[in-house]
């Protein structure tokens, strides 16, 4: 089993791998280029997020700068938007659905170290698959970490260090993010 096939089915792998550093070179340098696009440039920066992620569905838009591991982990629906400085460490695969929000400065972290100080500083790192479902708002400077599932329609709180998954229709905030309250629709 190769550290790339190990690394998407949530195994230790070495993340120094020959092929998994290749495969970060050529995230990085398309995302130099996107991340130097004029903002004028709609097109090209539409292009170059749809060749950089795994799918991409109409209407993604991200704003400069960005940042990625691999790009073809991250699968995101139509109607996604990405507020500045947004960080996807994509080691697994990162799942996004329709229509959701990213405030500034969100983390959505895949990738994880060993506990074990040993294990840790001999090079093996873990990655776990994260979801966020539909309709769902995640607050600035959150962060999701390894292995979460966030449900249909939550909202995620400034701040928040989103531990556990979330379930769906619920506002939760804090450090670790909990629930707060439990939507009960849409007073408009």
């Amino acid at each position: 089993m190769t550290e790339k096939e190990k690394m998407l089915s949530g195994q230790y792998y070495q993340a120094w791998d020959a092929e998994l550093a290749q495969d970060r070179r050529l995230c990085k340098e398309a995302i130099y280029d996107f991340n130097l696009l004029r903002p004028s440039e709609r097109e090209e920066r539409k292009r170059a997020i749809k060749n950089l992620f795994g799918t991409c569905g109409e209407g993604t838009w991200i704003e400069s700068p960005f940042q990625c591991d691999y790009g073809y982990n991250i699968h995101v629906g139509k109607e996604f938007f990405a507020n500045y400085n947004c960080v996807i460490l994509d080691c697994a695969k990162v799942t996004i659905w329709d229509n959701v929000l990213f405030a500034p400065n969100v983390g959505i972290y895949t990738a994880t170290h060993p506990i074990d100080a040993e294990t840790r500083t001999s090079g093996f790192e873990m990655a776990y698959p994260i979801t966020i479902g539909n309709r769902v708002w995640i607050g600035a400077h959150a962060t999701i970490l390894p292995g979460v599932t966030i449900g249909d329609n939550s909202v995620i709180g400034a701040g928040s260090v989103v531990t556990k998954d979330i379930p769906a229709n619920v506002v939760a905030v804090g450090n670790p993010c909990k629930v707060l309250r439990v939507e009960v629709g849409n007073p408009l």
